[in-house]
């Protein structure tokens, strides 16, 4: 059953507590290093029950007087066409979104930084739309040896090079659409700039995962490593601080790796490192706002399995190497999980062994597994779909929401007409369907009308879905995975 454990009030509020403070120490500008997502934080969200997917923004806004967003993409990312995994549009056109985001949300863009700049003519032309519409751009260079060559770094022919952001504000938030963006060296390079120009300022990072103040095996840091295989990210006691302070903070392993060249880093631009750890850099307050252990560890650890299904699925479908599912079983292994620890899985495989067919389960708010099953109008996505609305909605299982002289229609349309060869209807296709059924029905209308009480539900397919149904889950935000085996022996699947 569903149970929350984090207090999201209290961590919007310490979080910009805590920024403010770290601005104060530095004196006349901060620039505050952005990890992870700004916007529709759905992985914070899933393993801290509570937290609610706008809440970085929302901690933003309490400081949007002083606060302003510099966002950063790479030009070999825009050259290589790199796409956003979870919403399948490439970097630049996701540095637009972050921008429209941004300014809906009430807070001011300065502009926009193309690193790794050699001259790519992707990079140039999105440059010149950038220009086009309004927005300062600023370029910054590729440094031989960088990270090590400090010497180089820190000089005229290093940081010295890069365009100078000009910003307004006190707190200089840098963001970026994914990682390797190269956001800590836009904060490094600004505070060489500005200190040649004898301005104070200073860095800070805030990653939401790992959390530095839970233990290296909470189920929540162990759910970053298994969110995070892709990267080669390892959870790990950071020793500096241990060193400096006697005390265990988790941090990861390139912030570990990197922190003694950052500290040279510093030097050479301030004389000292104003930190003593990388664990000291950051401003995070996550761990101080999870009040039920409980609840938050079980979430984690259903995530943990989620990531597994997702692992194995993307290896199926070529998107991955063997590498990383050995890294998602070993993170399984560290949390002692089996994938059927996750109770949809087994009513799912359960009902497909009973129906002989492609079935699905979805496990309702208060614990309720409903299943459904692949019949001839519906796909197993669906069929399962309107079963837990109408569950519920407390209507009859007998009672059919959707009449089959609705649904026959539709699936001749898209066999006869459209030349489809599958005749059954997908989740977007049926919830239409109950729309228009919703209008002089009354079963219709109650188990529509309870569409929002499925957000963050569980489901798990006994195969691999299309990606109709799966954008329409991720829609409804109910948190699906599937068995790593295609419906059908065919090469070639939508």
């Amino acid at each position: 059953m569903f149970r929350e454990g984090f207090d999201n009030e209290k961590y919007t509020q310490l979080q910009s507590e805590n920024i403010n403070k770290r601005l104060k120490l530095f004196g006349d500008k901060l620039y505050l290093e952005f990890g992870g997502k700004l916007f529709d934080d759905y992985h914070a969200s899933r393993v801290l029950p509570g937290f609610k997917p706008d809440s970085k923004i929302k901690m933003l806004l309490k400081l949007k007087d002083i606060a302003e967003v510099v966002v950063v993409v790479s030009a070999e990312a825009i050259e290589q066409n790199k796409i956003r995994a979870d919403l399948g549009i490439t970097y630049d056109m996701d540095s637009l979104r972050l921008i429209d985001a941004f300014r809906d949300s009430g807070l001011y863009v300065g502009s926009v930084v193309v690193t790794h700049y050699t001259g790519q003519a992707g990079a140039e032309k999105f440059i010149q739309r950038l220009q086009t519409l309004g927005i300062k751009v600023f370029k910054h260079y590729p440094i031989p040896g960088y990270p090590t060559n400090v010497k180089l770094i820190v000089s005229e022919d290093g940081y010295g090079k890069n365009d100078y952001i000009e910003t307004t504000r006190s707190l200089v938030v840098i963001t970026a659409p994914g990682p390797g963006s190269g956001k800590m060296a836009t904060c490094l390079s600004q505070l060489y700039h500005d200190n040649k120009r004898g301005i104070k300022s200073g860095y800070a990072k805030f990653e939401t995962f790992p959390v530095w103040n839970l233990p290296l095996n909470h189920p929540v840091n162990i759910a970053y490593e298994a969110a995070t295989t892709d990267l080669n990210d390892v959870n790990m006691i950071d020793p500096f601080h241990y060193e400096a302070y006697g005390e265990r903070a988790v941090n990861y392993n390139r912030d570990v790796e990197i922190f003694p060249v950052l500290r040279r880093l510093f030097e050479g631009i301030y004389g000292e490192c104003p930190y003593k750890s990388p664990t000291d850099m950051g401003v995070n307050m996550v761990g101080y706002c999870i009040y039920d252990n409980e609840a938050v560890s079980h979430a984690a650890n259903m995530e943990i399995i989620r990531r597994y299904f997702n692992c194995l699925v993307k290896n199926k479908k070529g998107q991955c190497d063997t590498d990383e599912v050995y890294k998602t079983e070993l993170v399984m292994n560290r949390a002692n999980l089996k994938p059927e620890d996750r109770p949809v899985v087994t009513a799912a495989l359960q009902k497909a062994e009973q129906t002989n067919g492609p079935s699905a389960a979805i496990e309702l708010q208060d614990g309720t597994i409903v299943t459904g099953k692949t019949t001839e109008l519906l796909g197993s996505c669906a069929s399962v779909l309107l079963n837990a609305l109408k569950t519920i909605a407390n209507i009859d299982d007998e009672i059919h929401l959707i009449s089959p002289e609705v649904i026959e229609p539709i699936c001749k349309l898209k066999t006869e007409i459209l030349g489809s060869k599958n005749p059954r209807l997908h989740a977007d296709e049926v919830l239409i369907a109950l729309s228009m059924s919703a209008f002089n029905d009354e079963n219709a209308k109650k188990a529509l009308d309870c569409l929002t009480n499925l957000k963050g539900c569980e489901a798990h397919s006994s195969v691999i879905v299309s990606h109709v149904d799966s954008t329409i889950y991720r829609k409804l935000k109910i948190n699906l995975t599937c068995e790593p085996v295609y419906e059908s022996k065919k090469l070639f699947h939508i």
